[in-house]
């Protein structure tokens, strides 16, 4: 199998340039396109310096890799507006069977460190979007309330592009819209809200052990989290 071709860096100066009230970032004077071709630019400064940060610290070829927020920023640009109507109701949709809201019947143990970890964001959603969700134990699934549905999607109805894009990807990962959502309004840290995610592993983990591909596989999910918190971070500064 032949290696991955990875482009040559052709440029040698990266600089931000107002463009169109946003902040486009240049090469050598000359406006970066994303894989759709539209114009590389941030809505805020600190995220467009940060994209600035992974062109200019390339080497001598360029690493799509090591540039993690200037592919989620150059996937959001490039997103139609179906795409950002999706997004919006891919978070919602997860509010139907989201983690937070399904608990063990047994081991009392594991319901009790599921509740002790996951009730104060099913309250966080309540008292920040109105939206109450109700929790249950075992698989079959439970109806949540077409109003907690309407509550968070008219909370996102004016959020930005980049951001949707951002919280449908935490979303995924926590395999929770309420623990995405939790990240977006920094009610914990992102290592904080990660772990809440995990509390089944953490359990099974004591009980049996570590899995080493299982964990390999943990550890790419959260440096994707926590890439994802960061970007978040960075259109709010």
């Amino acid at each position: 199998m032949s290696e991955t071709v990875r482009p040559k860096r052709f440029y040698k100066e990266v600089t931000v340039v107002d463009h169109e009230g946003r902040h486009a970032i240049a090469l050598d004077g000359r406006m970066a396109k994303t894989m759709g071709r539209n114009v590389l630019s941030a809505p805020g400064l600190a995220l467009a310096n940060a994209v600035v940060a992974e062109w200019a610290g390339q080497g001598e070829h360029i690493e799509r890799a090591t540039m993690p927020l200037t592919g989620l920023l150059s996937a959001s640009i490039d997103g139609s507006e179906a795409d950002v109507e999706h997004w919006r109701e891919e978070i919602v949709k997860y509010l139907g069977s989201d983690l937070v809201c399904y608990r063990a019947g047994e081991p009392e143990k594991l319901a009790v460190r599921q509740a002790a970890v996951w009730d104060p964001y099913v309250e966080f959603l309540r008292v920040e979007f109105g939206a109450i969700l109700v929790t249950t134990s075992g698989i079959m699934a439970v109806p949540q309330a077409d109003a907690s549905s309407t509550a968070v999607r008219s909370a996102l109805t004016k959020v930005s592009p980049e951001t949707l894009f951002a919280l449908q990807i935490a979303t995924a990962i926590a395999g929770s819209a309420v623990l995405a959502l939790a990240l977006w309004k920094e009610l914990d840290d992102a290592e904080t809200i990660f772990e809440a995610s995990r509390v089944d592993e953490r359990f099974q983990e004591e009980q049996w052990g570590v899995d080493e591909e299982a964990k390999a596989r943990e550890e790419r999910l959260k440096a994707d989290f926590l890439t994802v918190a960061r970007f978040l971070a960075l259109l709010k500064s």
